[in-house]
């Protein structure tokens, strides 16, 4: 028996080979999944003498799906399937020198083809962990955020084709040696794509990367099921950077001229092997700040809100995330 809280609870996933059928879960993440069923019903019943409600027996479910978010940290081991599914595209890690490190490079490209099984483990009162399986998960938009003395937080908002309750809950088994990235561990840099330099004074920020898609339908034939959405909008890249008025040209001048500068925002960890380091890192070649003036509110210092979008430089990659790690594998 499991302990009867959330204490118990597991989260899991796989690719899938063919979209909606189960895979069992392989890679087990320290999480939070707030999934949830959707369904939509049709109620029947016309005129009748003397019904005055209609009947539960032509309540029909017509279509069926699931969405919801997970929230993770971002961790030293074990993201490359959601920045995969994040950010499309073919990605396979490579060995640096001949260590234990490994480099994905994952550049923002068509994401068709990348769905998962994610299995969450929810246990009742009397310690039975119910195994709720997610068919045909698709990873709609992601946010990565960090604070003062706060860890890399990530958001993943996902939608599914189907849940299940069917399947047989799978053993969870979490990589060795864990590690999250921090705030501790973070620089930001600006200027020029290729020589960014690091700027000072940076309290916050986050980065949020948005993938709209077709709906799926649902489409007649699919038994009220979605099928897998392909693109069908501009990929939204935004952010913020909260920031103390430490230096004008930054932040300040560029929002004035609206003048483009690349960010590079990353995180660097514990050595993996001589010269390679556990890496998190966000590159934005072209970024745009929408805000602010800064203002003296009050006897406090200045700190200002500089909200951004990320735009393509023509030649770049809009955003591509490098993630240094010990995995050989995504």
């Amino acid at each position: 028996m499991a302990i009867g809280s959330g204490l118990g609870s597991s989260f899991g996933m796989a690719p899938e080979v063919t979209y909606g059928t189960y895979v069992a879960p392989t890679r087990w993440l320290e999480a939070t999944a707030s999934l949830t069923k959707q369904k939509q019903t049709y109620q029947g019943g016309g005129m009748a003498a003397g019904r005055m409600v209609q009947p539960g027996s032509r309540r029909y479910v017509t279509t069926r799906g699931a969405s919801g978010s997970l929230s993770t940290g971002v961790y030293s081991r074990g993201m490359g399937l959601l920045l995969n599914g994040l950010l499309g595209g073919t990605v396979a890690p490579v060995q640096q020198g001949a260590t234990a490190a490994y480099l994905q490079t994952h550049a923002l490209a068509d994401p068709i083809g990348k769905h998962y099984t994610m299995q969450a483990g929810v246990p009742d009162l009397g310690g039975t962990v119910r195994p709720y399986t997610y068919l045909g998960c698709q990873i709609a938009s992601a946010e990565f955020s960090c604070e003062v003395n706060g860890n890399l937080a990530a958001t993943w908002q996902v939608t599914a084709r189907d849940v299940s309750e069917a399947q047989t809950l799978a053993a969870p088994s979490y990589p060795t040696g864990l590690g999250e990235f921090h705030f501790g561990q973070a620089t930001l840099l600006a200027g020029t794509y290729g020589a960014e330099t690091a700027v000072d004074g940076v309290r916050s920020m986050s980065v949020t990367i948005e993938r709209p898609r077709h709906d799926g339908g649902p489409y007649m034939g699919n038994g009220g099921l979605r099928s897998q959405g392909v693109l069908n909008g501009w990929t939204g890249i935004s952010g913020t950077i909260q920031a103390d008025f430490l230096n004008k040209a930054d932040f300040a001048d560029r929002f004035a001229a609206d003048t483009p500068v690349s960010l590079v925002w990353e995180f660097v960890g514990p050595e993996i092997a001589p010269s390679y380091n556990e890496t998190f890192r966000v590159r934005l070649p072209m970024v745009f700040f929408n805000g602010d003036t800064p203002n003296a509110s009050g006897p406090a210092e200045v700190s200002t809100s500089f909200p951004f979008v990320a735009q393509h430089d023509g030649t770049h990659a809009p955003v591509t995330i490098e993630y240094v790690s010990a995995d050989t594998t995504l």
